[in-house]
This record gives C-alpha cells, sequence and structure tokens, in this order.
C-alpha cells in the first residue's frame, strides 16, 4: 500500500486566464506544498497547448520533493486521443525525466488514460459531467485508488 498518496486534497484557482495557482495537502506526510500551472499556449486546431508548472513529484516519491514542468498536449478532433508529453525536472531524482500518456474518450461521460510517470506506468478510468468527475487510479498496475473532483 502506498500510504504517501493515499490521502491528498488540491485546492487551485485560475488567477488568470493563463495562470492556475494552488496548494496540495497530504495529511500523511504532514506536508502541504505548491502547485501552478502558467499557459504558455492555449491549444488551436494548428497548435497544442503547452504549459510550465510545478506539484509534487511523483506518486511513490518521498515528502517535500516537487516537479517543475514544460508538457505539450494536443486533442485531435477526428479520432477521440489527446496525447500529451512533458520534460519534468524531479527533485527526488535530481534528473530530468520524461511522462507521457494519452487520454482517449471512450464515448459518454468515459475516458481512459494509459501514462508514464518517468519510471512507471499507470492506469486512470473516469467518468465526467461538466464541473464533476470520479477516477479510479491503478497506480503502477499494482494498487487501485480512487479521486474524485468538483469545479466550482
Amino acid at each position: 500500500m502506498l500510504e504517501r498518496p493515499r490521502w491528498r486534497a488540491t485546492a487551485s484557482v485560475r488567477v488568470i486566464p493563463v495562470l492556475q495557482l494552488g496548494v496540495e495537502w497530504n495529511p500523511v506526510a504532514e506536508e502541504v506544498g505548491p502547485i501552478a500551472t502558467f499557459f504558455l499556449a492555449t491549444e488551436t486546431d494548428q497548435r497544442p497547448a503547452v504549459f510550465v508548472g510545478t506539484s509534487s513529484d511523483r506518486i511513490g516519491s518521498p515528502p517535500h520533493t516537487q516537479s517543475y514542468y514544460l508538457t505539450v498536449a494536443k486533442s485531435f478532433v477526428s479520432v477521440p486521443i489527446a496525447p500529451y508529453a512533458t520534460l519534468n525536472w524531479s527533485e527526488w531524482d535530481e534528473a530530468f525525466n520524461v511522462p507521457f500518456g494519452m487520454h482517449v474518450r471512450l464515448g459518454g461521460n468515459l475516458s481512459v488514460q494509459p501514462m508514464y510517470d518517468g519510471h512507471r506506468s499507470h492506469m486512470l478510468g473516469a467518468w465526467s459531467n461538466g464541473r464533476v468527475s470520479a477516477t479510479v487510479i491503478w497506480a503502477w498496475f499494482e494498487t487501485l485508488g480512487f479521486a474524485g473532483s468538483v469545479g466550482f
């Protein structure tokens, strides 16, 4: 069982259209840390979204380690996929890694997202409806988890 990510809460707010700031709380690790995303380019039909940010390091990392990332993501209208790739600096590794994955729309409100976090793979299965979502996480293809979100 992965104790550190067992319970986690985040809250974030869009400060301006291109900047989102927030906080991440992990009570098991007695840890509070920043999360931030700055959008360098918004996605268009011809261009991917490009953004930089920070959050806690990947699943299984020790407390108080951050990651800093540059991500490129693009959705496609003609096929139900949205791949992404990231150049990530990990404080845990003190090195760069390259996470990547793909959001796959299954139809209706369902999607799956296979991903590689720079070291290990995971799978997400999600249901979303407007500002509410529920996600089942299969971390490392070993441990199941659940995430829920509500937007205001």
